[in-house]
């Protein structure tokens, strides 16, 4: 999967990972819907598995037995603990608490990535990507009103979901360098099934016939998302790409109202306009071998 042709690396990799924000916020709502009627727990061991099964074939029809990334093998066991962790802790939060909240409280992650890239990936920050990421973040923050009401349980629980994003960014940065894509996903799709077993069993509900669409969905889409991810990370910078996430913001606010009626109000409407213009501020003049000049 790949973005279109003619366009510079970096441009490609934007693309790509603008339209991760959109799959994976279908995985958010199906999980959202399908946590009415079963624990968010399993619900992530479910969307795990889904995606093994048709991952795996894949992966062994292209590479045989060596489906598995052999090189910096640390690396993707530490990025797929991080993504699971990330994953289960937002999967209980939009549980409890609408996805346009949960997805705000969660966008600690691109400040976080910004961060982290510059001081362990050694990457540039530049004037474009600070102003992309102030006004992505100002976005954000005009959403979820901080000191506006009660902090809830659910929001604390997104927060810490980002935390684990970012340092999943960080690391699939390092490890998509090396690794094929293709072997990159089965692995994390195999592994997080395995980790996420025992919490599967203890909270196991055995899926209704009309449900398992809605289950193989989490695994489609989420393979999707992922996949582009991973050439996305191979293709742009950590500090590039972490701004992109606040997209999802928009995509959470899209299904928010269209599946469980939740209308964004004012407030929500203009902070995702900030963050719409923050991710197009990325693409602007984006030209292949483009130098930007480091802020000051």
């Amino acid at each position: 999967m790949t973005a279109p042709t003619g366009l510079s690396p970096q441009t490609r990799g934007i693309i790509l990972m603008a339209a991760v924000a959109f799959a994976i916020q279908i995985v958010d709502g199906l999980a959202k819907y399908l946590s009415a009627d079963y624990s968010p727990l399993f619900i992530g061991w479910a969307r795990y598995a889904a995606a093994s099964i048709i991952v795996l074939p894949y992966a062994f029809a292209r590479h045989g037995r060596h489906l598995f990334p052999a090189e910096r093998l640390g690396a993707h066991i530490l990025r797929t603990v991080l993504l699971v962790t990330a994953m289960s802790l937002y999967f209980v939060a939009i549980s409890h608490i609408p996805l346009a909240t949960a997805i705000s409280a969660y966008f600690v992650a691109p400040v976080v990535a910004m961060v982290l890239s510059v001081v362990v990936l050694g990457e540039r920050m530049t004037t474009r990507k600070g102003i992309s990421l102030a006004l992505g973040f100002a976005g954000a923050m005009v959403i979820l009103r901080p000191g506006v009401g009660t902090m809830e349980p659910g929001i604390l629980l997104a927060l810490a979901s980002g935390l684990a994003f970012a340092c999943y960014m960080i690391v699939t940065r390092k490890a998509a360098l090396e690794s094929d894509p293709v072997k990159t996903l089965a692995f994390q799709c195999a592994l997080g099934a395995v980790l996420l077993m025992p919490q599967a069993l203890l909270t196991w509900s055995t899926p209704a016939w009309g449900d398992l669409v809605f289950f193989a969905g989490l695994g489609i889409f989420s393979l999707i998302g992922h996949l582009m991810l991973i050439i996305a990370f191979r293709l742009a910078e950590t500090s590039v790409l972490a701004p992109l996430v606040y997209l999802e913001l928009v995509g959470a606010a899209l299904i928010g109202y269209l599946a469980f009626h939740e209308v964004p109000g004012p407030a929500t409407i203009a902070g995702a306009s900030l963050i719409v213009f923050a991710g197009l501020i990325l693409l602007w003049h984006n030209k292949s071998a483009t130098v930007e000049e480091p802020a000051a």
